[in-house]
């Protein structure tokens, strides 16, 4: 019931069932991930007797995350070349453990390692603000799945989720919103109750720590030039209307109040990006760079006067020169900038070595790898897991429907595309978008993420040949696994604004 499903596995009769308790070994260099497997069995330690052994052998030819796993009725062996495969290899043991009852493992011998480098998710902290130790949890469960890239969405229109020293006013004003819109953008229905919230340095600090020992790295998301009314709320220098006071915004969708491109608004960026570089230790940081209308800068003069000096044809065009000076900000800090893709005026004006998210569809994402990119795989009709999942009354109000199957049914490699190790265009992974505008709870977002993130994490990591009933059958019993780590809603969710079905009631 492994899932994902391993690249490799031989199953044996008989089982490893050590008798009173159970000893984990492990040899140099393999110390942390023998002290979280320990932490997952939850069973009493003995000093003699069966045990399961971790060895890194960083000389065994089994890539950057694989690793192998054999298990016999005497003991077990996890054998990995990095400490990142020692860590898959942990989640794997953690999987065939039982729920209930003795420590037991199925005599079997595996050998895996990930079809995808990049096998991510997108979390929503701005929409609404997530308690820390949710995020922790929600953290551990990825880990679970094999997942690596947590993408925090910490800034937007609606919420300024991170401490930045020397702006106070970016968490005392623009983490907080007097209300939020109920049901989709337009629909003019607000609950009157405040919403805010903000992480501290030091939580954030704790949780890339608490990350990194499950193998899950941290791409902070700072959303420019677009989506930033919560930083003008506090700040309206930076913008386009300095004299203009603006509440954090209440409404979805995307509001027409952007940065300006003085050098003011400049050096807030670079400032923001080198606090950000020095919490956040991952070598990508995303700059956002999406759904930015360029309509206030056709009319201020600094960002006319901006377009003049650079020799460009309109203001519009500052919005990919925008996202150059930015991606040139995170160089100069060891950093690669990632972006999310655009078709308009940015299309095929980004430096080549900016990573792109590509979001609209997979054929923007061929694309981008033609022109040179490194690409993060996330169609919306794919990967938006705030979409409704069925067509249950009661789901968000988000359309289209992307059910499970849907989800396993992508192929982030589909049409030949060829795989990035990093260094060279191609296919870096794919990843979940978990939007929050109509996910207010960790109720409401474990609703949306599972089981749908079990099926994207096997198209991540397993060989593309895998079947749908076989998928599905193995679930049934991880589902509850995951009902007893408390990852599903213990009771019915409802959205606000449910989207009802023809001929049905919405509860």
């Amino acid at each position: 019931m492994l899932i994902p499903h391993p690249a490799r596995l031989t199953r044996r009769s008989g089982s490893f069932v050590p008798a009173g308790g159970l000893r984990v070994l492990a040899s140099d260099g393999a110390e942390g991930a023998a002290r979280l497997l320990a932490g997952y069995l939850r069973r009493p330690t003995i000093h003699s007797g069966p045990s399961i052994r971790l060895d890194l052998v960083p000389d065994r030819d089994l890539g950057p995350e694989g690793y192998e796993l054999d298990v016999t009725p005497v003991g077990a062996l996890l054998t990995a070349a990095t400490e990142a495969g020692l860590r898959n290899g942990v989640q794997t043991i953690r999987q065939l453990v039982p729920l209930h009852g003795p420590p037991r493992l199925p005599c079997l011998a595996i050998r895996d390692a990930p079809r995808l480098p990049w096998r991510g998710v997108l979390l929503d902290v701005a929409r609404h603000f997530l308690p820390p130790e949710f995020l922790r949890e929600f953290v551990d469960l990825m880990a679970l799945h094999k997942y690596n890239v947590l993408h925090l969405h910490l800034t937007d229109d609606q919420g300024w989720r991170l401490e930045i020293d020397g702006w106070p006013r970016l968490t005392d004003v623009g983490a907080w919103r007097a209300e939020s819109m109920v049901g989709p953008a337009g629909s003019g229905v607000f609950d009157g109750v405040p919403h805010g919230g903000f992480y501290t340095r030091r939580e954030l600090h704790d949780l890339v720590g608490f990350a990194a020992e499950r193998g899950v790295r941290i791409v902070p998301e700072i959303d420019l030039p677009g989506h930033v009314r919560a930083a003008l709320a506090a700040y309206p220098e930076l913008g386009n209307r300095p004299d203009v006071r603006l509440p954090v915004w209440t409404e979805w969708g995307i509001s027409p109040d952007i940065l300006g491109v003085h050098d003011g608004a400049l050096d807030f960026c670079r400032e923001v990006f080198t606090q950000v570089a020095d919490v956040f230790p991952a070598r990508h940081l995303h700059i956002g760079g999406d759904e930015c209308p360029t309509t206030q800068w056709a009319t201020n003069p600094a960002a006319l006067a901006r377009a003049a000096r650079l020799g460009l044809r309109d203001t519009a065009e500052l919005h990919p020169w925008f996202l150059g000076e930015l991606h040139g900000v995170l160089a100069d800090l060891g950093r690669q900038a990632v972006c999310w893709d655009e078709t308009g005026h940015a299309a095929g004006l980004l430096p080549r070595d900016l990573v792109v998210t590509a979001w609209r569809d997979a054929a923007h994402g061929a694309l981008a790898v033609a022109r040179g990119h490194q690409v993060v795989m996330a169609p919306h009709t794919s990967t938006y897991f705030d979409y409704r999942q069925s067509e249950d009354p009661g789901e968000p109000p988000r359309e289209p429907v992307t059910t499970l199957e849907d989800v396993y049914r992508f192929d982030p490699l589909e049409g030949g595309l060829a795989v990035s190790d990093g260094t060279r265009p191609g296919v870096l992974g794919t990843q979940a978008q978990l939007w929050t505008e109509h996910a207010p709870t960790p109720g409401h977002v474990r609703h949306l993420a599972f089981p749908r993130l079990c099926a994207l994490a096997e198209r991540a990591w397993s060989a593309p040949e895998r079947d749908y009933a076989d998928f599905h059958q193995r679930l049934t019993g991880h589902l509850e696994r995951l009902r007893a780590l408390d990852a599903l809603p213990k009771e019915r969710v409802r959205f606000a604004g449910a989207v009802p079905v023809s001929g049905k009631t919405v509860p």
